[in-house]
Parts: structure tokens; C-alpha cells; sequence
């Protein structure tokens, strides 16, 4: 029996794996980089090791380290989360020599998987239908998608649309690959862009019992990152469905795979499949299972690693579940990846937390941050999951897009309007999903223009002012307050002016908003009637950033000086840091000339890598940047001035 078990991981999953230990009475150990040493997942094991260090190559990454910090501990078990070591052979067979319990398939299997390409040749002998690579592609073969042959979670993958691209996609994922994964092998393979990114959720047993779960549903996706998971998948019939069961669970047993696991497809618009790879681990969206089933995925995982026999069956899916992931994130700039601090992530009606619920509608929440968590370069940026189920597809979706949209979500950019605007889209509810989801409705999805509701800057002014105790109604004063006026500005750019009064018995008059009256004023809550609907807003200030929620959503503004100082003005041919990371590669030198859209640099940030381009072409004048370098937000790594001709020499 295990009695102490380790999680090989960090954030949500950690959390997600200690609370399933807690309820079997098993002790929990976290290991910890120095960036984590404060994290939730650290306070609340029983026992952390810290990993000196910051990188995940340096601590979350070294197999060694974690293998020493499970003895030490006197844990007698490891689980391995997902990301990292998770499909790490290596790492799997390194625990066993240890003397302890691992917490996953069999070393073989996971070597058997951990190589794409060779995944796929084991799939096709075994009868699986494959997308086969492509290893010497003609220009007939575009578009193809380069991908990390020892990992996934959208990293190390590109797309490709020319021959030109492909050796600097190439070399892109393979140094993504090399630093999420600890191998740069990649591989290509067709790029379908409208294909359905399907998988089947798989239990095995020692005993011979291999269980096809159920199917999910991934399809909406960014950066080849899932950012929506659905069970069951919408709209497979019957036999769509028995078919990736049957390809599923002959990919299990022609590798003699145990535990739980996940067979990823690509299905066609006509309803032909093609297996992708095996996660020889849990996934990240794995919730969405447990809540249409009510199982346990990890207990189930611990109670196969102790050599417990799974029933004949699994139990019967019931109703529909979504998540969502919510990321620290800009959709609007390229998803870049937003550091800092987060003040507060709070969601209405949660009714649970990693776990299942009885009944049949919930909201759960999984997450790796809470209220002061610091969101770093380091590590992925996702915040939490928000995972709703009901008895149907459609009022699941309602659920899920409500509690988003009501959620208190502090201190950072995020993506959650983008997967509020998803879940509400007549496409998405309609079922017609796919990989290209959010690329084909980007212009629904992150309208332009401005965004921001000027009554909510209202408020932010209102609330400003009752902190302050000036120009409120309730009888403090006896005269008409003289005008008042607060500056902002939004997320989108947009700047509110506010000027309002208030008259002797507190009536209010803002320019711009005829009809509006202040029913109550607090530093923390503002109601107004508008044109005789009553609208509340819940107001938090930290410094100069101010949250201003509401049911319909939410609004974060930068409160401005009265008097805006003097403009500072940037070379327009400046390339400034689009994000907090550490510069990776450089791709050119000052004097050389250079091309619109030609690479100069990469940043890594948060896991993933972030190319910049020349704005124009001209000649590289100045560079700021070199390999190992970390640069802040904004920081100037480049300047790109248009050629000039030279002056005629002597005659």
C-alpha cells in the first residue's frame, strides 16, 4: 500500500493529485523551485523539497533531484503530473531502481510512446489508422505541422506554409522541444486545419482490463494549445465513437499499456480518423471525464499502481462537461503571455474544487494560483480550470460562459472575455468545432474598436471619490459639489474622461451619461440606475490599477494623472519587448540589412517561444540583445531605420 507519495510536478496538477491523497489517507510531498518556494501547491503538502533553482530545466526537469528529494522525504511513491518528466522513460525507470512505486505505465510502454515517430509506425502495425509523417516533403505536401517527437502541449509545434519557412520552423521547434522535453527531435506531418482534435480517455489494469473511458472533444485551440475541452465530443454518431474505442484500446494493448492514458485522433470532416500519439499520463483535461462519469482518475491511478483490478466496465457517461483554461494572456497581442501579480480569481457558485460533486449540474475549479500568487517567466501560464457540467451540452456551455463572465480575475490580462465570447458563439453551440475555431471567428471573438463601457469608468470615479469621502450623497454636504474629474484608460487603449456633480441631495449629473442616478456609493460597490434599470459594479483598486466587475463582465482601467505627462516618443523603427522573457537566439547583427517579417530574435516566455520580426525592411542600427539576456516588458532590443542611399564618393 502506499502511505507517502510524491507529485513530480507543479501548480494545479500537484493540487490536483495532493487532494484526491488526502481523501485516501495517503501523505503528500511536493518538490518546489525557488520561484515556487511560496506557491499554493508547496504550502499544502505535508512535506516540500525545494529544488535550488528558477528554470525547469534546473529543477522540475532534473530527475535526479526529485528521485533524491521522494527518499529523503520517505515518500514511497511518485506521480508524475503532466508536462515535464511525465513521459520521461527515463525518469519512469529511474523511480522503479529506486525502490519506489510509479505512478504510470510501464517504462516500455512510455518508451514505446515517447517517440511520435515511432508511435505512429507501432500504430500502424497494430492495425491503428495513422497519419504518417512526412520526411522528405515536395511542395505538394504543404501546409504540415512540425512537432516535438517527446512531447506535446503545443510546444515544439509549428505550421508550415512554404518550403522557404521550413528551416526556420524546424529550427524553431527543435530548440522549444529541446527545452521543454529535453530532446530536439521533431518531425512533419500533414496539416489538416479543419480537422476535429478528438481523444479517447484509457484506464488499464495489470489483470488485462483496458477500459475506452470516454472520448473528449479539444478542438478549440491556440498556438496548438487546447483553451476548451468538451465530453462527450459533440455530434460523433455510434459508430464514429466504437470506432476510435476499438482503435483506442488495440493502441493499449499493443504496447501492454496500465494506467490511465490517452489516445489522441485527428477526425476528418467525413468522419475518418487518424491517430496522433499516446499520452502515457494524464491530461491536463481530464476533469471533464471524471465529471461526466464520476470517477476518480487519479485514485484509479493509484489503486492500478497498487495492483487493484478494475471492474468489467466503466461506468456510464451522464450529461455533458466543458472546461476552460483561463491563461494569463493577451488574445488581442498574440496571446503574449502577461507576468505579475495576481490580486484575485474568484468565481460564483463553485460547488468544488479537483473534484466531483453529486448532482447533476456543477461548476468546479482547479488551480494552480490564488490572491498573491506571482505569475513568472518560468513556467506555463495558465491560471486555472473551469470545468461545468449539466444534463446538456447546451446548459453546460450557459453555465460555464455565466460563472466566466461574473468572475473576479485581478491583477493580470487574461483570455477570459475571449472564452466567454466562445462559449456564446452560435457556432460553437451549434457543434460545428474544430482546430481553426478561433482563427476562422477572431473577428467575433476579439472585436476591434473600443470595448470598455464608459459607465463602468463612471463607477471606478464614484468609488474613487467615497474612498476619499468627497462629493458623495448622503447627506454630507449642504451645497452642489463643485464638478469632478478622473482620467482612465482602458485595456484597449481607450480613455475615459469622467466629469460628474452632485447636487444637494446627492443627484448626479455625468457628462456623457444622461438618465444615470447613484442610488449608493462605496470605496468597494457602486449602484446607479440607468434609464430605470438598477446596475451594480463591485470596485478594487490595487495602486493605479482598478477592477471594475459587473455580471455582464468586467473592466480593468489604469487610473491617470489629472495633468498626463509629456509624451515620450519611441524610434518608429524600435522593436520593444512584447513580453517578460529571456532572449534565446539572434538571428542577425547591427549593419545588416533586413527584411519586413524576417526573424531577428527569439524571447522564451512561460515555456513557449516568441518570435520578433523586422517592422520594415531598412538596416538592423542597434542591437540590445544576446542569448541568456532577460528582458523586461517594453524593454528596446532593436532598432530598424529605412535604408538611406549613399553619399556619391569622390569623383
Amino acid at each position: 500500500m502506499i502511505t507517502s507519495l510524491l507529485v513530480a510536478n507543479r501548480g494545479e496538477i500537484a493540487r490536483r493529485v495532493f487532494r484526491t491523497c488526502r481523501d485516501l489517507g495517503i501523505a503528500t510531498v511536493a518538490v518546489h523551485s525557488d520561484p515556487d518556494a511560496d506557491a499554493p501547491h508547496t504550502r499544502e503538502a505535508d512535506t516540500a523539497v525545494r529544488l535550488p533553482g528558477a528554470t525547469a530545466a534546473d529543477t522540475y526537469l532534473r530527475a535526479d533531484l526529485i528521485v533524491r528529494a521522494a527518499l529523503d522525504a520517505g515518500a514511497d511513491a511518485v506521480h508524475p503530473g503532466y508536462g515535464f518528466l511525465s513521459e520521461n522513460a527515463g525518469f519512469a525507470r529511474a523511480v522503479l531502481d529506486a525502490g519506489l512505486t510509479w505512478i504510470g505505465p510501464p517504462p516500455a510502454a512510455i518508451a514505446a510512446m515517447g517517440s511520435k515517430t515511432e508511435a505512429k509506425r507501432l500504430m500502424a502495425a497494430a492495425g491503428v489508422p495513422v497519419l504518417g509523417a512526412v520526411e522528405n516533403p515536395s511542395p505538394a505536401d504543404y501546409p504540415l505541422l512540425v512537432k516535438a517527437a517527446a512531447g506535446g502541449g503545443g510546444r515544439g509545434m509549428r505550421v508550415v506554409r512554404s518550403p522557404d519557412e521550413l528551416a526556420g520552423q524546424l529550427a524553431a521547434a527543435r530548440a522549444e522541444s529541446a527545452k521543454a522535453f529535453g530532446s530536439d527531435e521533431v518531425f512533419c506531418e500533414p496539416y489538416l486545419p479543419t480537422g476535429r482534435h478528438i481523444e479517447v480517455q484509457l484506464m488499464a489494469d495489470t489483470h488485462g482490463t483496458v477500459w475506452a473511458v470516454g472520448e473528449r472533444d479539444c478542438s478549440l485551440q491556440r498556438r496548438h494549445q487546447k483553451v476548451i475541452e468538451e465530453a462527450p465530443a459533440p455530434g460523433l454518431t455510434e459508430a464514429d465513437r466504437a470506432g476510435l474505442y476499438a482503435a483506442a484500446t488495440a493502441a493499449a494493448r499493443a504496447i501492454g499499456y496500465t494506467g490511465a492514458g490517452t489516445a489522441e485522433f485527428l477526425l476528418g470532416p467525413d468522419s475518418r480518423f487518424w491517430f496522433l500519439e499516446m499520452n502515457t499520463r494524464l491530461q491536463v483535461e481530464h476533469p471533464v471525464t471524471e465529471c461526466v462519469t464520476g470517477l476518480d482518475l487519479v485514485a484509479l491511478q493509484l489503486r492500478v499502481a497498487e495492483g487493484e483490478a478494475l471492474p468489467a466496465e466503466p461506468p456510464p457517461a451522464r450529461g455533458h462537461a466543458i472546461e476552460a483554461r483561463i491563461y494569463a494572456e493577451d488574445p488581442a497581442a498574440g496571446w503574449a503571455p502577461q507576468t505579475g501579480t495576481l490580486h484575485a480569481l474568484e468565481l460564483p457558485s463553485v460547488q468544488v474544487a479537483f473534484g466531483t460533486a453529486p448532482g447533476d449540474t456543477g461548476l468546479r475549479l482547479d488551480s494552480g494560483a490564488e490572491a498573491g500568487s506571482t505569475v513568472g517567466i518560468h513556467y506555463d501560464p495558465m491560471l486555472a480550470k473551469v470545468i461545468a457540467w449539466a444534463p446538456t451540452r447546451a446548459a453546460a456551455a450557459r453555465r460555464l460562459a455565466t460563472a466566466l463572465a461574473r468572475a473576479r480575475v485581478h491583477g493580470l490580462t487574461t483570455n477570459r472575455e475571449l472564452l466567454v465570447a466562445a462559449l456564446r458563439h452560435p457556432a460553437f453551440l451549434e457543434g460545428r468545432v474544430h482546430t481553426a475555431f478561433l482563427t476562422e471567428h477572431a473577428a467575433a471573438l476579439l472585436p476591434a474598436g473600443p470595448k470598455s463601457d464608459p459607465l463602468r469608468a463612471l463607477a471606478a470615479a464614484l468609488a474613487d471619490a467615497a474612498a476619499r469621502r468627497t462629493a458623495l450623497p448622503s447627506g454630507w454636504r449642504n451645497l452642489p459639489s463643485q464638478p469632478q474629474s478622473k482620467r482612465y484608460r482602458a485595456p484597449d487603449g481607450t480613455e475615459h474622461e469622467v466629469r460628474y456633480r452632485l447636487g444637494r441631495r446627492g443627484e448626479l449629473d455625468a457628462e456623457g451619461h444622461p438618465g444615470s442616478t447613484l442610488l449608493s456609493a462605496t470605496a468597494e460597490r457602486v449602484v446607479l440606475a440607468v434609464d430605470g434599470l438598477r446596475r451594480g459594479f463591485d470596485v478594487a483598486r490595487y495602486g493605479d490599477l482598478v477592477h471594475v466587475d459587473e455580471p455582464a463582465g468586467s473592466t480593468a482601467f489604469t487610473a491617470l494623472d489629472r495633468f498626463p505627462a509629456p509624451a515620450v516618443h519611441t524610434d518608429p523603427g524600435a522593436l520593444l519587448a512584447p513580453m517578460p522573457g529571456i532572449v534565446v537566439r539572434v538571428a542577425a547583427a547591427p549593419g545588416n540589412t533586413v527584411t519586413a517579417g524576417q526573424p531577428l530574435l527569439w524571447l522564451e516566455a512561460m515555456k513557449m517561444e516568441h518570435r520578433v520580426t523586422a517592422p520594415a525592411d531598412g538596416v538592423l542600427t542597434e542591437l540590445h540583445a544576446a542569448p541568456g539576456r532577460q528582458v523586461e516588458l517594453g524593454a528596446l532590443l532593436a532598432v530598424v531605420k529605412p535604408a538611406t542611399d549613399r553619399a556619391p564618393g569622390p569623383a
